[in-house]
């Protein structure tokens, strides 16, 4: 009764507030838009291959990546192009196709923004402008980092919601900032935003958000957009599949319910039978992008160019190495998560079915960067993967200061959350700086002693100077940062 009476008292909270923002939103809102300058308009690593296929469907009407490949940053084609600058004949599939492992959901939501900069920019040049037209000049760069970062906010805006539900929303928005800046999230959000982690961010929290919504009593209109939106999800970040876990689960206890406790069990079996048919439906038609993508670039619908199953570290999972390795462990990387983790702990107080739900998908997820064979995620600011897990690390961090407030009195909770939240922003925003400008190394691991003592000797006497050079001289700043990976990546290699 207590559990029931919480979800539903939130649902009514969130339902009664009135339509216009509360102070709250409004500081949200108008933090995301002053860091809207951060947003780095540069496609970079994985992000030519996450990029390649916006570009190539916009510009050439085709999976064509090689204008990509030959585009790409220098430690991205070492190994890929040749000494004249092509491709190599080994980046090719037996399709005939450049083998573009990366995942096609992040381009379909640039697309939207770029079809608009594509169509300003023909727009330009037929009033007598000179923009390139190749999805490789500045527009399009611009466009599609501010999409990312629009998608990251909505995803940590949909947090922010479902936490608020819950608890009061000062907690909420606390935890909506320490996530927001504490963890992995800023590195992919603004700085790389041509990886798909900001995107991961957003088509998680809205599937989770809207499967949560619509829990009690789905429609079967519902049941097709909430598979449409596992289709998307996936489509986005391969590993977001673990989260369907969630619809799994849920549908578990129902026909457990029907047969215990129904007479006329069969035929409601069969009625929610029939929607969860609906359900994978919808999914299936979600994930034809992906899909389609595989059979067009390997020949094979399922193949994904990752690791085959059986390379993977069945034997040897890296459970302890994946949350406190100096190779971008989780938690050492970004401790914030631990109060978040424990948040998630406390929260089954609350609501112990959704609650339990959202730690069967955490532990499923943990696993499978466990056992996967790069699980270090190689060049990564912290254990990046883990970006997918925003809206849960959101509303456990709320669940961990609401019982904080509990437990204390609310003044000295409110201090407690606010300060420790800010030296916990403090240290990962100076972590992130020593990362992108190579103080540390970007893959592999790093000296704490040595990271530490930057924080302290280096790090405020520099940052300052690097920021102003980002949003000055961001160009200049960045082929540095390029030159330092390459010979970081030349180093290993010898």
């Amino acid at each position: 009764m207590r559990l029931a009476a919480a979800y539903e008292s939130g649902l009514e909270r969130d339902r009664s507030r009135p339509v216009r923002l509360t102070s709250y939103q409004k500081i949200l809102i108008g933090f995301f838009v002053v860091t809207i300058p951060l947003t780095n308009p540069w496609v970079r690593g994985d992000g030519v291959g996450y990029y390649a296929y916006a570009r190539s469907l916009l510009i050439e009407r085709r999976l064509d990546f090689a204008k990509d490949w030959e585009h790409g940053n220098e430690s991205f084609v070492m190994g890929r192009l040749d000494t004249t600058g092509h491709v190599l004949p080994g980046e090719y599939t037996a399709t005939g196709r450049i083998r573009n492992l990366w995942a096609i959901g992040a381009s379909l939501l640039w697309l939207p923004f770029l079809a608009v900069t594509h169509a300003g920019v023909l727009i330009a040049n037929h009033l007598g402008g000179h923009i390139q037209a190749d999805g490789f000049s500045a527009p399009y760069l611009i466009s599609m980092a501010i999409a990312t970062s629009v998608y990251g906010f909505l995803g940590l805006w949909i947090a922010f919601c479902i936490a608020r539900s819950y608890f009061e929303e000062r907690w909420a928005f606390i935890a909506t900032l320490g996530i927001w800046w504490a963890t992995s999230l800023p590195v992919y959000m603004y700085f790389n935003p041509s990886w798909s982690h900001g995107h991961s961010a957003f088509a998680v929290a809205l599937f989770i958000w809207f499967w949560h919504r619509t829990r009690n009593n789905r429609t079967i209109w519902q049941w097709l957009l909430l598979g449409l939106l596992s289709g998307l999800m996936v489509d986005v970040y391969y590993p977001n599949g673990v989260f369907m876990l969630l619809p799994l689960l849920e549908a578990g206890s129902r026909y457990g319910e029907i047969f215990k406790t129904d007479v006329t069990s069969g035929r409601h079996a069969a009625q929610l039978l029939l929607r969860h048919a609906l359900y994978l439906s919808a999914f299936a038609l979600g994930l034809l992008p992906t899909l389609i993508s595989r059979q067009i670039i390997f020949g094979a619908a399922l193949t994904t160019g990752y690791m085959p199953a059986q390379t993977w570290k069945w034997s040897s999972p890296a459970f302890w190495s994946v949350l406190w390795s100096s190779d971008h462990g989780l938690l050492s990387w970004t401790p914030i998560l631990i109060l978040a983790l424990c948040g998630l702990l406390l929260f089954l107080r609350t609501d112990r079915p959704f609650a339990a739900k959202l730690i069967v998908c955490t532990l499923a997820f943990y696993a499978v960067i466990a056992f996967y064979p790069d699980w270090d995620g190689l060049s990564s600011f912290g254990n990046r993967f883990f970006i997918s897990l925003t809206p849960i690390f959101v509303l456990g961090l709320a669940a961990f200061f609401d019982t904080l407030a509990r437990a204390w009195q609310q003044r000295r909770a409110r201090i407690v959350a606010v300060g420790l939240t800010a030296i916990l922003i403090v240290w990962n925003l100076g972590l992130i700086y020593q990362w992108g400008t190579h103080l540390i190394p970007a893959r592999g691991p790093i000296s704490w002693r040595e990271a530490a003592y930057n924080q302290v000797a280096v790090v405020p006497v520099e940052a300052a100077r690097t920021l102003k050079s980002y949003l000055t001289r961001r160009g200049r700043l960045m082929q540095h940062i390029e030159e330092e990976d390459v010979k970081q990546l030349k180093s290993g290699n010898d």
